[in-house]
């Protein structure tokens, strides 16, 4: 009898460890169904991502060069800028020279007409 006992609490056991094994593979089997089907999502938005990136790259390689072409011609402004400030400084100096001798001009012919005025004041 209890032969047939332990025979039986074994078989019951062997059962239970069975079903447990199957349960335990059955989830495993899950798990990867789910892995496979994350991998396949993320796979997929990887691949929208380089499609985005490739779509973008030309507008990226466009704007850098309008960025260098503005560059440069910033550049060539400022040369002309410098070029202009140089003649602005000439210009001003000119006029600096040209108002002194204005001044000048102006005392000599004041000094003349006061000599005028004496003489005639004389011939009277």
């Amino acid at each position: 009898m209890t032969t047939i006992i332990v025979i039986v609490v074994a078989i019951v056991l062997l059962i239970a460890i069975v079903a447990l094994l199957r349960r335990r593979a059955e989830q495993k089997r899950i798990e990867r169904e789910n892995l496979a089907a994350e991998a396949s999502e993320h796979r997929e938005q990887a691949d929208s991502h380089v499609a985005k990136a490739r779509e973008l790259a030309p507008e990226a390689e466009q704007e850098r060069l309008a960025a260098q072409q503005h560059e440069r011609i910033a550049e060539e402004h400022a040369a002309k800028a410098r070029e202009h400030n140089a003649q602005a400084d000439q210009h001003a100096e000119k006029a600096d020279q040209i108002e002194e001798r204005v001044n000048r001009e102006g005392k000599a012919a004041a000094r003349h007409d006061d000599e005028a005025a004496q003489r005639e004041s004389e011939l009277s």
